[in-house]
This record gives structure tokens, C-alpha cells and sequence, in this order.
């Protein structure tokens, strides 16, 4: 219709109501996307949540029972009770070898107890290795609930065992750490000065071990340090570390990155097998290496 100079375009009444009905249908589409992104934030929301929440539970996996003691093995050993600058008693076991004036101080995984690890003791008696394992806090027979400067007390208590009550000179004791183990011998290696750190299968520290496996969940979350790497930075004793590429627990690229940032001397060996096994599948490369390390090489 021409109205002078205008012209104004008009619709019939059928097109207007087209027009509405799209304008609805958008509306009704956006309403449905925007229901499904809350729905995803929210799922995502709470999956954080419950990570965030589980973290002790995620890393700590204690077990009480101990299914066996080093007899079932042949192996002569001691009960010791250690108490930590914090009141908790600490259980171990002292496990002397022949022919041995040094003794490695074994700070095990994150599962199970100082009984599930009789295997690798073995190994280590049958080299002639007097070894020293405790449980942490919360897990065998020790008291208390696990956390992470409590089992840094933990260890210390061990190592002033063998100090003081064994009266092992501080140059003949060795720290060797499995997985959790280590974080946790190499935090006390800053502070003492032991023949030498053992770090095997363990990690740069528990904030990239949780963007390993939780990507999409951001590592400042992560409420514990655990920080090889970082206690590295202080540490000058020897360095043996000792990694698989067929972990798939531990990724083994982190045992390349504890050895970038140990100082020299320093050793990397790399081993076969899995995370749990390596020692079992590799036992040859394993005790060469160790005994090397102790200076005890034929």
C-alpha cells in the first residue's frame, strides 16, 4: 500500500501468525538448551563437589588386618612401637638380615598395610638388606586417621626408632618410598641425612597425579600437597629413582620429571611390569640397582 511517499509493507493475517509461532518455537528451543546446560553444570557441579569432599578416602585406603607377619616367610623380626611428636603410637616391624650394617626404611602405598608388602621385604632379605617397615597412622595396628603431616610424623618416628633405639649411624639408613611412599620418605630426607633416597614408582606430586586421571577438574582443588618435586629442590643425598613404563597408575613420565629435578648423584632406572609388580617382574634390574646403590655391587 502506497501512502503518499511511504510505502508500508503489510502481511496477511496467516503470515503474522507464522511469524509467531517461529519466534515460540526459538523461544522453546533456547529454553530447552539452557535446561540441559544447567543440567550439565549442575551433574559437573557436584561431581567436583563430591571429589572435592572423597579426596582422604580417594588417597587414604587403610586396612586394618594383617593378614600375615614376616615368620610366614622364614624371616626373623621384631614388634617395634614408635610415638610420634603428636602422641600416636606407631606400629612397625624390624626385619634384620645377615651380614648387613645398613637397613632401608620402607614407606609403603597408599592401600592395604605393612602385611601386604612381605613379598618385596623378601626380596630384600633374601640380598642380605635389613629393612624397617611401619604402617601410617590409621592403617595395621597404628593409631590415629591418616593425613598428610601425620604421616610425615609417621616416618620421622621410624627414623628416630632406628636412630635411637637401634643406634643405626644416619649414613647407613636408606628411605626408600613406593608410590604414596614417596612424597613421603623424600619430605623427610630435607631434614636428615640419610645414605641415600630410594623413590620407586611414586609421583611429582598429588596435584598432577589428580589432573592425570580427573582432567577436567581443576588440580587447586586438591586439598593435599604430597610434593616429591618440590621436596627435591632440598635434598643433596643420593638419588636412585626407579619407574616402569607399564605403570598405569603412576604415569612414568612423572619418574622422568623426579629425576629432571633431583641433584646429582642421582641414578634412573627403568623397570618392567606394573605398578604393583614391578619389583616382582624386574627383580633382577631391581636388586642389581639397589645393591649398586648401597654400594654393595659384587
Amino acid at each position: 500500500m502506497r501512502t503518499g511517499l511511504f510505502t508500508l509493507n503489510t502481511k496477511s493475517t496467516g503470515q503474522w501468525i507464522i511469524d509467531i509461532k517461529q519466534v515460540y518455537t526459538g523461544i522453546q528451543t533456547m529454553k530447552k538448551m539452557l535446561n540441559i546446560l544447567l543440567i550439565v553444570g549442575g551433574g559437573y557441579i557436584a561431581i567436583v563437589l563430591l571429589l572435592y569432599l572423597m579426596q582422604s578416602n580417594m588417597i587414604f585406603i587403610p586396612d586394618r588386618h594383617l593378614v600375615e607377619n614376616p615368620s610366614a616367610f622364614g624371616m626373623q623380626w621384631e614388634d617395634a612401637w614408635m610415638e610420634t611428636s603428636d602422641g600416636k603410637e606407631i606400629h612397625g616391624w624390624y626385619i634384620p638380615a645377615e651380614n648387613s650394617e645398613q637397613i632401608v626404611l620402607l614407606s609403603h602405598g597408599n592401600a592395604g598395610n605393612i602385611s601386604h608388602r612381605l613379598t618385596f621385604i623378601e626380596m630384600l632379605h633374601k640380598n642380605e638388606i635389613s629393612a624397617f617397615i611401619y604402617d601410617y597412622r590409621g592403617y595395621g595396628k597404628s593409631e590415629g586417621s591418616p593425613s598428610e603431616q601425620g604421616l610425615y610424623r609417621d616416618i620421622r618416628a621410624a627414623w628416630e626408632y632406628l636412630v635411637g633405639e637401634k643406634a643405626y649411624r644416619e649414613s647407613d639408613i636408606y628411605l626408600l618410598g613406593r608410590s604414596l611412599g614417596g612424597p613421603v620418605s623424600s619430605h623427610l630426607a630435607q631434614e636428615v641425612n640419610p645414605g641415600g633416597l630410594i623413590l620407586e614408582s611414586t609421583f611429582t606430586s598429588a596435584r598432577d597425579v589428580a589432573s592425570d586421571i580427573y582432567p577436567f577438574v581443576p588440580s587447586s582443588l586438591v586439598r593435599f600437597k604430597f610434593a616429591t618435586i618440590e621436596h627435591l629442590e632440598n635434598i643433596d643425598v643420593p638419588v636412585l629413582i626407579m619407574h616402569s613404563r607399564g605403570d598405569h597408575i603412576i604415569n612414568y613420565r612423572h619418574g622422568e620429571r623426579l629425576f629432571d629435578g633431583a641433584s646429582e648423584p642421582r641414578e634412573f632406572i627403568e623397570l618392567q611390569g606394573g605398578h604393583n609388580d614391578n619389583f616382582m617382574v624386574s627383580e633382577e634390574i631391581y636388586t642389581r640397582a639397589l645393591l649398586r646403590f648401597l654400594g654393595r655391587e659384587n
